[in-house]
């Protein structure tokens, strides 16, 4: 564990004042934006650095918040312009079970497969029906840096 993690966990008592109640979620929001243009403007620390502490900080943050959701009553209430609501999980249903619904799921899935070597394909291609199976449209997806440590 790092100097830096070591005087966190020290210092960890100074969570519980560290906001007062009417900071909110939008507050919060405009403190993490100012912060990244504050270290922008001033160009004394690393992009990459900067980065990579705040994922890790990130992480432990998440963690504490996990950890420490599973030793809050199951009660509603409001702390510091935080509202606590339990929820009950619910139930899933298991479509799986039925086979009609295990057949259309593949028809489906056979369905899309030839969709992708149509986009391909400069030739047309026919399904097993006969029908030819169109070219569709694409959207493309955002951009992203992926994180790892």
């Amino acid at each position: 564990m790092g100097a830096t993690a070591k005087l966190f966990l020290e210092n960890s008592e100074q969570l519980i004042t560290m906001y007062e109640p009417s900071f909110t979620k939008k507050d919060a929001i405009l403190t993490g934006k100012r912060m990244v243009d504050n270290v922008l403007e001033e160009g004394n620390v690393d992009k990459h650095m900067f980065m990579a502490n705040i994922c890790r900080l990130k992480e432990v943050v998440n963690s504490a918040d996990a950890e420490m959701r599973k030793h809050l009553p199951e009660e509603k209430m409001t702390c510091y312009g935080v509202e606590f609501t339990p929820v009950n999980g619910g139930e899933t249903i298991n479509f799986g079970d039925d086979p009609i619904y295990q057949q259309l799921k593949a028809d489906l899935k056979e369905r899309e497969e030839l969709l992708k070597l149509a986009l391909k394909q400069t030739q047309t291609i026919f399904d097993a029906y006969g029908n030819e199976v169109p070219q569709v449209s694409v959207t493309p997806r955002k951009s992203s840096i992926t994180l790892k440590f």
